[in-house]
């Protein structure tokens, strides 16, 4: 018997970024479906305010569609995570199970996330932990949360 299994070499991308604002509006900001909606998505891309689902709980979900601002842009497509861990307002856990394409793309059938936030005298430090991708992908991954992250500074500071 022969092992046809495709061996990937995958990666965990790591994060970790200082928002300036209460660690009560940076979770309000990654819980609340009117906020996702605002934020989300690397610049170029949006979140439709009614695709966004939040069941905040183990066992919940978050969904929601990204979708590119304009035909020169890739196809977007929805996501779909089960929390696994929510300690507010400090921790979300999900995990994703990929269809065949996205796990083609990223390597992986399932995705975790982990969001850890940290109160820094009114400043809030995110720690982001998400995979595993491809080796390949964790760049473009990396690029487009920091791209969504511009989005949501400009939100905090609203």
């Amino acid at each position: 018997m022969s092992d046809t299994t495709k061996q990937v070499a995958t990666s965990e991308l790591v994060i970790e970024r200082t928002f300036d604002a209460p660690r009560e509006l940076v979770w309000k900001a990654f819980t609340d479906p009117d906020q996702i909606s605002q934020w989300f998505g690397p610049v170029g891309y949006s979140v439709p305010r009614e695709t966004v689902e939040v069941d905040l709980r183990v066992g919940g979900h978050q969904r929601l569609m990204m979708v590119p601002d304009d035909e020169s842009y890739p196809p977007g497509g929805p996501s779909d995570g089960i929390f696994d861990e929510v300690v507010e307002p400090s921790l979300l856990v999900t995990h994703e199970d990929m269809n065949e394409e996205m796990a083609a793309l990223f390597g992986t059938s399932r995705m975790t996330t982990r969001i850890e936030l940290h109160d820094e005298d009114g400043r809030t430090r995110l720690v982001l932990r998400q995979g595993p991708y491809s080796v390949d992908f964790v760049g473009n991954a990396r690029e487009g949360w920091g791209s969504s992250f511009t989005k949501l500074d400009t939100l905090l500071a609203e």
